[in-house]
């Protein structure tokens, strides 16, 4: 995605890149629908998974990121808060490094930078139709979507016993090959994603203070440019 926007200066390319990747890629989001079976299989797992997103319409999260850029070896943290919908619907409220938003009703796609007092507009990436734009279609028929594996089979969990399922899409993109999830095992909640593109570079996010299915209004997924912001076309390569 590296100068597939009209950001400046470099870093805020860098880290649009990260988010970006994110929002395509991570779309597929995390929900916090409560189950008791704590999964030990394969199949348990993805039951969950399955079962857990397919009863979601709409959720809200805090989340941490840290985009690694290998060919620079150069890692951005951020932070904010993400809105997801069904139907292609999207909210990235960055915090930090420095504000930006990243708004779409999936049709339109909005990339906000108050630094420069610029709005950068166009239609919703076309990734977004697939099965990273449907997070919860997507989510919600896992195998349908993706080949998956334990990240380690004769390990299964991680540290703290959450399991890791390392997901291929069927239909990869260059912004999506390969999408690791860690997930609770008491409720299904991904805790974490990691996401990588088809040259390497990875994003890995953390998520806290989930809430699913809170009615989020259409609203949310509109941006409408502040007063004396410069709107510039945006042209996804």
């Amino acid at each position: 995605m590296r100068g597939s926007l009209t950001l400046s200066p470099r870093r805020r390319e860098g880290r649009g890149r990260g988010s970006l990747i994110a929002l395509v890629a991570f779309i597929l989001g995390f929900a916090a629908a409560p189950a008791t079976v704590s999964a030990q299989t394969l199949d348990e797992v993805v039951a969950g998974v399955e079962a857990t997103y397919g009863r979601v319409n709409d959720l809200k999260a805090e989340f941490s990121q840290v985009s690694h850029n290998k060919s620079l070896g150069q890692d951005i943290k951020a932070e904010g808060t993400v809105y997801l919908k069904k139907g292609g619907k999207l909210r990235w409220d960055y915090k930090t490094p420095s504000p930006q938003q990243i708004v779409s009703d999936g049709v339109n796609f909005w990339v906000y930078t108050p630094e420069l007092n610029q709005v950068n507009k166009g239609e919703a990436p076309k990734a977004l139709a697939g099965p990273a734009g449907s997070f919860l279609a997507g989510l919600g028929k896992l195998r349908e979507e993706f080949s998956v594996r334990f990240l380690n089979p004769a390990a299964k969990v991680d540290g703290a016993g959450r399991p890791v399922l390392d997901l291929t899409p069927k239909n990869p993109t260059p912004l999506l090959t390969r999408l690791v999830l860690t997930v609770d095992p008491k409720d299904y909640i991904v805790r974490q994603a990691v996401l990588y593109d088809q040259i390497g570079n990875t994003v890995t996010m953390a998520f806290t203070k989930v809430t699913p299915n809170g009615g989020l209004p259409d609203s949310l997924f509109t941006f409408v440019p502040p007063k004396g912001a410069a709107v510039v076309p945006l042209n996804p390569r």
